[in-house]
């Protein structure tokens, strides 16, 4: 069973992860989190950054679907255009 524990928010809305569980899920300084929160839950959940070649990977099948769909540069660049000018 993964490690519980308690902590408590600080008047700065802070919360001290305990360091077992820092230590458990492998969290340093300046660890960043998606923070999700509904009724009485809140979850914090690692974001963790993929190394430079899975990237190279991403766009290469970002690419391969483009082609499928007949997707062009111009039109990524005329949807990027039409975001940027709605107010």
């Amino acid at each position: 069973m993964k490690s519980v524990a308690t902590t408590k928010m600080s008047s700065k809305g802070q919360v001290v992860i305990p360091e077992t569980i820092r230590k458990e899920l492998g969290l340093k300084t300046g660890s960043q989190f998606v923070v999700v929160g509904k009724d009485d839950v809140v979850i914090l959940k690692a974001i963790k950054i993929p190394p430079l070649n899975e990237f190279d990977q991403l766009i290469f099948k970002a690419r391969e679907k483009a082609a499928m769909y007949g997707i062009e540069k111009s039109d990524i660049n005329d949807v990027i255009n039409e975001v940027r000018a709605t107010p």
